[in-house]
């Protein structure tokens, strides 16, 4: 059995295609053909349900799957601890909420490069749905969500952290020296909120409409640090992640407010494909962001 047949039935599984293994590999696609068929025919077993031009693992297969993944998992330790530096370079395709994407280039890019050279980071923003569809199509490696605790045996949860998330104002503000607040109190505010359907807004969104309100921003966008710095400035009310808005509540500049009846759930997430190779650079970064990205302070 040699490993470049596991390698070729890794990527096989992970695009759930043989041409698009073919096209990462550099293969042909024949070639990746004739690999796993050999690879299936040594096992004895059938690796992959092939239905019309989708490619399924079997049971058997999944469990294959694990085994080839330590297999090469092993190799690949044994290769970079050879191999010249020149010749371990990684790219990680990495997708997460816009916010936590902030906190990463902002405070950990840096050191993040001086730890982790020979590691490129792919980087997209979006939100949770897109950021699973991402995931389930092998378009990401890892992803980072910032929405409510997502429970899915699909994915691998790497780590994760429950956050605090708040209506925030600026001390000026006179509903800043209430003690209880209701919907309707705030519903007198002019709001700054991030996108609609976007993780915390959706989470808003949901509370409003079980009593058919709805709030209409003055402005939305998609940065919740440019968000918490008009708040600051006493433009409008906003809900936001208590990561984004620590620092100002340090300084005395914006106050959170508790409202009756919403005491939402935000998780931030590292999650990976349950079929995804876990790598050496992808075990090193995910390592790296649960302390960039979670357990973070100001």
């Amino acid at each position: 059995m040699e490993v470049r047949s596991l390698t070729t039935f890794i990527q096989v599984a992970e695009s759930g295609s043989f041409s698009r293994a073919a096209e990462k590999l550099g293969y042909s696609q024949p070639t990746v053909s004739v690999q796993i068929k050999g690879l299936e025919e040594e096992l004895g077993i059938r690796l992959f349900d092939r239905i019309g031009h989708t490619v399924r693992l079997t049971e058997q297969g999944r469990d294959v799957l694990a085994q080839a993944q330590k297999i090469c998992h092993m190799c690949q330790e044994l290769s970079q601890g050879t191999a010249p530096k020149s010749r371990t370079k990684s790219v990680i395709r990495l997708a997460m909420a816009d916010s936590l994407a902030s906190i990463l280039l902002k405070k950990g890019f840096s050191a993040f490069r001086n730890a982790y050279p020979n590691i490129s980071i792919r980087l997209t923003t979006a939100g949770t749905s897109t950021l699973l569809e991402l995931l389930d199509h092998n378009e990401a490696d890892i992803v980072c969500t910032l929405d409510s605790h997502t429970y899915d045996t699909n994915y691998v949860i790497a780590s994760e952290e429950k956050i605090g998330v708040h209506f925030v104002v600026s001390s000026n503000n006179p509903l800043s020296r209430a003690k209880r607040l209701t919907k309707e109190d705030l519903l007198t505010q002019d709001f700054l909120l991030t996108e609609k359907g976007m993780s915390y807004r959706r989470l808003l969104d949901e509370w409003l409409a079980k009593d058919s309100l709805e709030i209409q921003p003055v402005l939305e966008n998609g940065s919740a640090d440019t968000l918490c710095q008009l708040v600051e400035d006493g433009i409008g009310m906003s809900f936001l992640p208590d990561y984004v808005t620590e620092g100002a509540v340090q300084r005395g500049t914006i106050v959170r407010l508790d409202v009756e009846g919403f005491a939402p759930e935000l998780w931030k997430q590292l999650l990976y494909h349950r079929d995804k190779w876990l790598s050496l650079p992808m075990e090193s970064v995910i390592e790296y962001l649960s302390g960039i990205l979670l357990h973070h302070e100001e």
